[in-house]
């Protein structure tokens, strides 16, 4: 082997390149440990510079700075992302570095549909996230709706307020608490005091066509019994029920059986 030239020059090659590469590597850790990369600044801002509504910057460098390690080079990006998504009201971190010794961070916040629970003090997002912030904060421009249904269901609570909104615009109505049941029955409670009882339904169009039905019956309901009006069940094929404050309930079906609750 000693006089194969060729294998010789191979052998060499790869020598001279382990060690280019021992000594770029150390000078790489001599660079990334000088002072002057120490990280000097943390900039926190909202996404595309959009201002913070409920992140406050001082508690969110008091929360997540003391969890950074390292420095320009040496900083674990992914960890400083966890460390500011950590803090109330952040949904969303994204961090780059700028050079020397600076890193730019990112927030996308959550936005605020409703108080999610009766107790446990969790708010829902309007894509449907569940996350924990000061209540007080949240309703500081006005009472939140109320909003209840298993954890698994959030999305879709949130998709169905969205649906209740937009179909009750044109009476004026908006819904105050929404309630899916364990046994998927839907319960909504407007901001007039009209309890909408919608029953078990899984599909949009389902809920959607009873809702319709209402917004349909509505008008002359609120005609002939003005505010009287306490609760309206859609649960018939192809009716309704109405009870009135201290009264029982009116049937208006075509055929009077309502699905179960």
């Amino acid at each position: 082997m000693w006089h194969d030239i060729s294998t010789m020059n191979k052998i060499t090659r790869a020598m001279v390149g382990v060690l280019l590469l021992c000594v770029l590597y150390a000078g790489y850790k001599w660079v990334a440990l000088q002072p002057m990369f120490d990280l000097r600044a943390v900039k926190i801002q909202g996404s595309n510079n959009s201002p913070l509504r409920y992140v406050d910057v001082a508690t969110v460098r008091s929360a997540a700075l003391p969890r950074i390690r390292g420095n320009f080079f040496t900083a674990d990006l992914a960890t400083v992302r966890s460390a500011f998504e950590m803090v109330p009201w952040v949904q969303r971190a994204s961090v780059r570095r700028e050079w020397p010794n600076k890193l730019i961070v990112s927030i996308d916040e959550y936005r605020v549909l409703g108080a999610w629970g009766e107790q446990d003090g969790r708010l829902l997002s309007v894509d449907g996230y569940l996350f924990t912030a000061n209540l007080g904060e949240a309703e500081a421009e006005g009472r939140l709706p109320q909003l209840v249904g298993p954890d698994d269901s959030a999305h879709e609570v949130a998709a169905r307020l969205a649906d209740l909104r937009n179909w009750l615009a044109p009476l004026k109505l908006a819904p105050r608490e929404l309630e899916l049941s364990k046994r998927y029955a839907w319960t909504a409670k407007l901001n007039n005091g009209i309890t909408l009882k919608l029953g078990r339904i899984q599909e949009r169009e389902a809920f959607k066509l009873r809702v319709e039905r209402f917004v349909t019956a509505y008008p002359r309901l609120s005609t002939q019994l003005s505010s009287r009006i306490e609760t309206v069940d859609m649960r018939y094929p192809n009716g309704l029920a109405y009870r009135t404050r201290g009264q029982a309930a009116v049937e208006t079906p075509d055929t009077p059986r309502p699905d179960a609750v």
